[in-house]
């Protein structure tokens, strides 16, 4: 049997538009049959949903009656995936695009001696190959944790195949047998962190979580928060990098949080109302880490708060 025909595909959307389809075809486009890919839609409203049932046909559709989030979202498709038997399950967000030999790389990598986890060099769109991310790795500095190469040009730096603390959510090939041990994204999270998290529980198992920059994919980040220093983003990931340490703490984790994140919220401010940038984005970090503090938790009214915004700017433009 080969192993296309027990890999599951899971893609989630919630008002994603054109980058669904986008993303469906390259997986098409790199030998993936329609019938492999599990799409869930979290009750969008901008047609998209019905433009893929149009497009894909023989997709698995499921359709949820509410925006889930990421994490609970994802997980209603993994668990279909895993009930029809599928060994190995690709998380894959809806805007990104695949290389068309980007799943072998990874498939060799999960056949590796307890490797749960495998994920390719996400690159930025654009001319330039240009790093999102090349695995990630837990500091304790600002945010908890961090991408390895986010921003720098691919010029050879991370090509070396090696473990890391954790992958992003954005794509990342788990292995079945794995993902039962250890349990499936944490709901409490709804978006943002949760992969760090499964990276942690992961290794906690003893399972390897594996980089392979054989692998590569084009990343549109942010589609679904505003992306790099949105308000949104600043908030959730602020509020999950507190929920993050209730769940794995320790000494050095907290007072990196102090140091790194509370402490700098004057200077942060300072420099994006000087420099005309998003002063507001370091308001909602400030809030997002009260929050987490509180014990409260992310949810869909802030990324539908985000979205209006990202309409009304779009409307203002045209």
């Amino acid at each position: 049997m080969s192993a296309v025909a027990t890999l599951g595909v899971v893609v989630l959307n919630w008002n994603g538009g054109e980058a669904n389809l986008r993303c469906l075809r390259s997986l098409v486009h790199a030998g993936i049959p329609e019938e492999r890919i599990v799409f869930v839609d979290n009750a969008s409203d901008d047609g998209s949903r019905e433009a893929v049932e149009r497009a894909f046909p023989r997709a698995l559709l499921v359709r949820n009656t509410a925006n889930l989030g990421f994490c609970a979202g994802m997980n209603v498709g993994l668990r279909r995936a895993l009930e029809r038997g599928d060994r190995t399950l690709l998380v894959l967000n809806n805007d990104v695009e695949v290389d068309t030999a980007f799943l072998a790389p990874l498939e060799r990598a999960l056949a590796e001696e307890r490797v749960g986890a495998a994920g390719p060099k996400v690159l930025l769109p654009g001319s330039q190959r240009r790093i999102w991310c090349a695995g990630g790795r837990i500091d304790h500095r600002a945010n908890v944790s961090r991408l390895r190469g986010h921003g720098e040009l691919d010029r050879g730096g991370y090509d070396r195949e090696e473990d890391v603390d954790y992958l992003p959510g954005c794509a990342l090939l788990l292995r079945a047998e794995a993902l039962r041990e250890v349990g499936l994204f944490d709901e409490q999270f709804f978006a943002y962190m949760e992969d760090v998290d499964l990276g942690v529980r992961l290794r906690a198992q003893g399972w390897r979580v594996r980089y392979v920059p054989g692998s590569a994919v084009v990343h549109e980040s942010g589609s679904a928060s505003g992306g790099g220093y949105a308000p949104a983003r600043k908030y959730a990931n602020a509020l999950n990098s507190v929920r993050f340490l209730r769940k794995h703490s320790s000494l050095r984790g907290w007072l990196g949080l102090l140091v790194f994140d509370v402490l700098t919220l004057p200077l942060a401010f300072a420099r994006e109302a000087l420099r005309g940038g998003r002063p507001a984005a370091v308001l909602a970090k400030a809030r997002g880490l009260l929050d987490g503090l509180r014990g409260r938790r992310v949810d869909a009214a802030s990324f539908a708060r985000a979205r209006a915004a990202r309409l009304r700017k779009e409307a203002a433009r045209s």
